[in-house]
């Protein structure tokens, strides 16, 4: 997890949780955010180019977005429990390079990384640039999602 930008280790890889994707959560998502026909119909998906019923990609990205979401949480609660300050966690300028190299299909597993590829000073002295990959892969080791982003992070003493 994210501490402060200077405690940063690039090329440090962290577990942010599994989740399985059911019938009903593919459908129940796709209704209401991503209706393409191979996103809510079996038959409709099985005769689309994935073969099968398949998760939004949307879908696999939200969830990676709660897990990150609820890591940071528990690692916060973890470092506040041990007396520990929590810095502060600053904006996200953007995301690139999302992917869904393979579909997410009903039964599908997909456990999330995010690996710290880069970070960069900033003209602010309060805040440094950290550059990230997150990344999905299901249980027969599949990448199923990746994406790049970027998040300020806090500095020591600033």
């Amino acid at each position: 997890m994210i501490v402060y930008f200077e405690d940063i280790v690039i090329g440090e890889k962290s577990l942010l949780g599994s989740h399985l994707f059911t019938r009903e959560e593919i459908i129940a998502f796709a209704t209401q955010w991503d209706p393409q026909p191979f996103h809510v119909d079996e038959q409709a998906g099985r005769a689309s180019i994935f073969g099968s019923l398949c998760a939004s990609g949307w879908n696999t990205g939200a969830v990676a977005m709660r897990l990150i979401v609820d890591a940071r949480k528990a690692f916060e609660d973890e470092r506040r429990a041990r007396g520990e300050t929590t810095p502060p966690l600053g904006m996200s300028p953007g995301m690139r390079n999302m992917r869904w190299p393979v579909p997410t299909r009903p039964g599908d597993e997909l456990t999330y990384f995010s690996e710290l590829l880069d970070k960069r000073e900033t003209k602010r002295a309060e805040w440094g640039l950290v550059h990230l990959r997150t990344t999905g892969v299901n249980q027969r080791n599949e990448l199923a999602i990746s994406f790049e982003s970027w998040v300020f992070v806090a500095r020591r003493g600033a």
